[in-house]
């Protein structure tokens, strides 16, 4: 009898014990997980506390300025951020610049490219003239010619602030474009040719006959993705003063048609072209420059990195 009252305190104590085993634990989540929520609730409350506090301290502190003392902040922050500023002094007189090139911005004002093709030639000069006399840059998409004759050429058209571009060196076609090998050949015989020369590393083409040119045995896509690779980058026009082929134009018809639909490009990329035999090409730039001088809110620019690429067919 002894002996099984002892067996049933123990199962007793070993079903407590088991309870107490999952009891404890159980409890010990619950709270954990209350006082969680709790910390929780709690932390946000601090959190949207301590903003509000902050928002009436910056409102309590901002002082309000007159217009002379909010003047004085924005000029500045206008010395700070100018290009053309030491140490918070203005220098626009010292740059040569009026204030007011810096508030104009580039969207409210055309952009005119006079782009000059297959030279240096007898013409090259007398258009370097027209240029320096308006003070106006353009761009020679220039052809490889070695004879000493035209070296003078190359230099001035760098040294006097015009772009130097490739067109092609021998710019026969049928060699060019006979494969991909065959125009990058040609391209870098110019391009080295030209460093040569002048000391500038070209990096902006024109395809002989434009990338829309019928001529090419190879895709053209083919010879813009090497281009890419190359990290250069080539120009076509939208306009074109019909100057290309080989018959007689006059400059007055030049003229009109370089003008004819100026209006309608924010950026006007023009062809022309300075070969020998382009003297009317010659005796209209006079008249077109101050044409294009004459319009609202124009200028005269050469082809740099932000010029934008005007491209007859698709990169893809």
């Amino acid at each position: 009898m002894a002996q099984t009252k002892a067996v049933n305190r123990d199962k007793r104590r070993r079903r407590r014990l088991r309870l107490l085993l999952f009891t404890v634990p159980v409890a010990t989540t619950l709270i954990l997980a209350v006082v969680c929520a709790v910390l929780g609730i709690r932390l946000h409350a601090v959190r949207r506390e301590l903003r509000d506090a902050l928002a009436a301290v910056d409102t309590d502190a901002t002082p309000v300025m007159n217009q002379e003392e909010s003047a004085a902040v924005r000029a500045v922050d206008d010395a700070e951020a100018s290009p053309y500023t030491v140490s918070g002094v203005d220098e626009y007189e010292r740059a040569g610049l009026d204030e007011t090139d810096s508030e104009v911005e580039d969207s409210d004002v055309r952009k005119v490219y006079l782009t000059f093709d297959d030279g240096p030639s007898s013409n090259t000069g007398r258009i370097l003239d027209i240029l320096a006399e308006y003070d106006v840059k353009a761009t020679f998409f220039v052809v490889g010619k070695e004879e000493e004759e035209y070296q003078p050429l190359y230099k001035r058209i760098v040294e006097e602030g015009h772009t130097l571009a490739m067109h092609s060196y021998s710019h026969k076609y049928k060699e060019i474009y006979q494969s991909l090998e065959s125009y990058s050949a040609d391209l870098s015989k110019l391009q080295e040719f030209l460093y040569d020369t002048t000391g500038v590393w070209c990096r902006y083409c024109r395809f002989p006959g434009g990338s829309s040119n019928t001529v090419s045995k190879v895709d053209m896509h083919e010879l813009i993705a090497y281009l890419d690779d190359q990290d250069m980058s080539y120009f076509d026009w939208n306009i074109s003063s019909g100057d290309a082929g080989d018959g007689y134009i006059s400059p007055s018809e030049i003229l009109r048609n370089c003008t004819a639909k100026l209006g309608e490009y924010d950026e006007a990329i023009i062809l022309m072209h300075d070969a020998g035999d382009k003297d009317s090409t010659v005796e209209a730039l006079p008249q077109l420059i101050e044409t294009i001088q004459a319009m609202d809110d124009t200028e005269i620019l050469p082809i740099t990195e932000d010029t934008e690429r005007i491209h007859h067919i698709s990169n893809e």
